[in-house]
This record gives C-alpha cells, structure tokens and sequence, in this order.
C-alpha cells in the first residue's frame, strides 16, 4: 500500500505538472496571436495615415517651396524648452553678441546681463538649446506709438508654456519708451509670468507700464531694416495688431 501510494502521488505530480506547461504553452501561443495582431494594426493605422497624408498634400498641387518647407519641418529635431531656470550668475556681468536670422535675413543683437541678468541668462541657455530654431513669430503691431515684432512661442500661437515661466521683471523703461531696436521679453498679467517670448521694437513705441513694464534684456546693432520690411507687409486682417501676413520664422538665434 506505501508503494501504491507513493506511486499515486508522483504520478498525480507528473500529470499536474504537464498541464500546468499545456496551459502556459496555450497562454503563450494566444499572447503571440495578439501581438502580431497588435503590431499589424499598428502598421495598418500607420500605412493608411501616411498614405492619406500624401493623398491630401499633393491633391494640394504643392509648389517647389512648398515641398522644401515639408522637407525641412521634416528633418528639424523637435525642441523644447529646458526644465530648469536658469541662474541669473550665467549672465550677470556678461554681454553676448548674437545674430538673430529671419526668413533667411540676419539681425544682428546684443543681450546685456548686466542690466538684465536673469533673462539673458534664460533666453542665453534657450538659444544655446537651438530652441528657436524653427519658431514663428506670431505677433506683429504696426500702431502709430508702437511698432514691434513678438516671436518665441512655442507653438507659434502665442500660448504660454505653463511649465516654464519665471520673474523677475528687469530694467524697464519709467517713461514707457522702448527705442527701436530694444529686445524686450514678453510675459503674462504679473512679473513672474515671463516664458519664452520676446519683441523687438523696429520703431521707438509707447508701451503701457500700468502692470510693470517689460524686461528690456538688449538691442539690436545692425539689421533693423529686416523688421522694418517685414512691418511693411502688415499684419493679417488689414488690422495693426496680430499675425504678420507675411509670415516669419525664426531660422536661428544664436549667442555668444
């Protein structure tokens, strides 16, 4: 009878033990079964979108500029500002010379940490980042008392990143004036709304110093001229404050 037994219990273990590998082998072979389901939709949603994307750009009769604009928004790393603030000690007591490119036409600026330490040195690791590179500029005011360009946003409609906003405001006009050529940062309702943002004044204007004023962090040394051709075009709407009808893309900001 110990014997039998013993013989009862291993072979229950055997068969125990075989169904437990029959399961995990079925359990494996339906796991497979939907992964390559999975992976075929996924290419199939993929397939169809791209071909769809096709249908709809050259159903368009794209012209050769369009063509290279697609091309080159293709290939452009996608950037995006940087997590940390900066120190303000980046730029204090520094001045950096610059060259500001837009549709291909350079401006040349200068950025002075010593009246502006914690925006130059923001906007110094935003350029050093290539965050720029391929911004719009979506703001354009052409009013008789002011006549600037705002550029930065990260979407090109202006919002404001949430994320990446800090303060103080620095060195601000107490007439209100902003010569033209003056780079000034853009920001929200208080002084620690400021993101990635700026204007430049292609024209000396008037601006309301009724919530602080703006941050001027430097200026323009050469190059004014490009803003003023772009003012020229006007603005979207036959309006004097909102997108320029031309377009205008920030090809590259550079700092040194």
């Amino acid at each position: 009878m110990k014997v039998n037994n013993r013989t009862d219990r291993e072979t229950r273990r055997r068969v125990a033990r075989m169904e437990a590998r029959r399961a995990l082998a079925e359990q494996q072979g339906r796991r497979r079964k939907m992964d390559n389901v999975y992976a075929l939709t996924t290419g199939a949603l993929v397939l169809a979108l791209a071909i769809a994307l096709q249908v709809f750009w050259f159903s368009s009769n794209p012209t050769a500029e369009d063509l290279e604009l697609l091309q080159r928004e293709a290939e452009a790393p996608a950037t995006s500002a940087p997590s940390a603030i900066p120190d303000p000690s980046l730029a204090a007591g520094q001045v950096f010379d610059g060259t500001l490119v837009l549709n291909g036409e350079e401006v040349q600026v200068e950025l002075d940490g010593n009246a502006a330490p914690q925006a130059v040195a923001v906007f110094k690791s935003l350029s050093d980042s290539g965050f720029f590179n391929g911004k719009d500029c979506h703001r354009l005011v052409t009013a008789e008392t002011m006549g600037v360009l705002q550029c930065g946003s990260a979407d090109g409609t202006g919002a404001s990143d949430p994320g990446y906003q800090w303060g103080p405001v620095e060195n601000t006009p107490a007439d209100g004036v902003y010569p033209a050529g003056s780079i000034a940062v853009a920001r929200g309702a208080t002084g620690d709304s400021h993101g990635t943002q700026f204007f430049i004044a292609y024209k000396d204007s008037v601006i309301t110093q009724e919530t602080g004023g703006y941050t001027i962090m430097g200026k323009v040394t050469s190059g004014l001229e490009v803003l003023e051709t772009i003012a020229a075009s006007g603005v979207a709407g036959e309006t004097q404050d909102g997108t320029p009808l031309a377009p205008v893309t920030i090809d590259s900001f550079t700092l040194k």
